[in-house]
């Protein structure tokens, strides 16, 4: 699995309330703008406590603010799932046709209390 900086989402991201990736992908266009096969993966880096689920959800939009994001593809993951470090809880293949931006949001339920989260895109899943 190869790691681009640029097509990182969230790196070691702390999830403790509902929030969007700390970076947006700029594709220049809309549509076909990523070459070849891409996954968007989602990792567990820090183990979850306190919440009850964890959505993830891998979005796009027009507008770099994300006024009205459309959802591509989300996971709804329950606590027991997000237990251990270093595991892959979502991968999804990327969608051609995509708007402009790319991000990830996460939407806690519950009150997390710890948990950090990788979301990234790349060419390969390494399903460990």
């Amino acid at each position: 699995m190869l790691l681009d900086q640029n097509a990182v989402l969230s790196d070691g991201q702390e999830i403790t309330a509902s929030a969007a990736s700390q970076n947006v992908i700029d594709l220049g266009a809309a549509g076909n703008a990523v070459p070849g096969s891409l996954f968007a993966v989602c990792r567990v880096d820090e183990a979850f406590a306190g919440l009850t689920g964890l959505t993830v959800s891998l979005q796009t939009s027009e507008a770099s603010a994300f006024t009205a994001p459309a959802e591509l593809a989300s996971v709804t993951l329950a606590a027991a799932e997000l237990g251990a470090s270093g595991k892959i809880v979502f991968a999804a293949a990327v969608p051609a046709g995509m708007q402009r931006y790319l991000r990830a949001y996460y939407t806690v339920t519950g009150t997390a209390t710890a948990g950090k989260i990788s979301f990234f895109l790349t060419d390969a899943v390494d399903m460990k």
